[in-house]
């Protein structure tokens, strides 16, 4: 049981006027890996939404930048599962650039499962929940 690994470079549009990874970009690359974390198991956002009628959502998320990424770093997402409950996921998603493995930002967050029908919370399904906790640290 391992943290995910999603590799990203920093393009020019992920930057803001300075040359400096804007901001609200962290979330973007945060969601891309979440999804390549949940592909890569075999369990994809698409099968869940298709199989169950459920999604995740965000609930809440927390970001602490510590350090400026910038234009052409190579950037490594590592998500982590913290806890799994019935209806959610609590995750800590750390974005390193991999040059010199300095922590960059922070994530926090917490996914809830939740019916397309009526965005309503709703039981995560077995397959999902599993993999979840494959992504707990030991």
């Amino acid at each position: 049981m391992t943290p995910h690994r999603y590799t990203k470079r920093v393009y020019y549009d992920d930057t803001d006027a300075g040359g400096i990874v804007y901001h609200a970009n962290y979330l973007r690359f945060a969601e891309h890996a979440r999804t390549e974390a949940l592909r890569e198991m075999d369990v994809p956002h698409a099968e869940m939404s298709a199989q169950h009628g459920l999604f995740f959502m965000v609930r809440r998320i927390k970001v602490d930048y510590l350090a400026p990424a910038r234009l052409d770093d190579s950037l490594c997402v590592e998500t982590t599962t913290l806890a799994v409950g019935a209806a959610s996921v609590d995750l800590r998603q750390d974005v390193i650039r991999a040059a010199d493995a300095v922590l960059l930002a922070r994530l926090e967050l917490q996914l809830v499962c939740g019916r397309l029908a009526d965005q309503r919370p709703a039981r995560i399904p077995p397959r999902w929940r599993d993999a979840m906790r494959r992504m707990a640290q030991p």
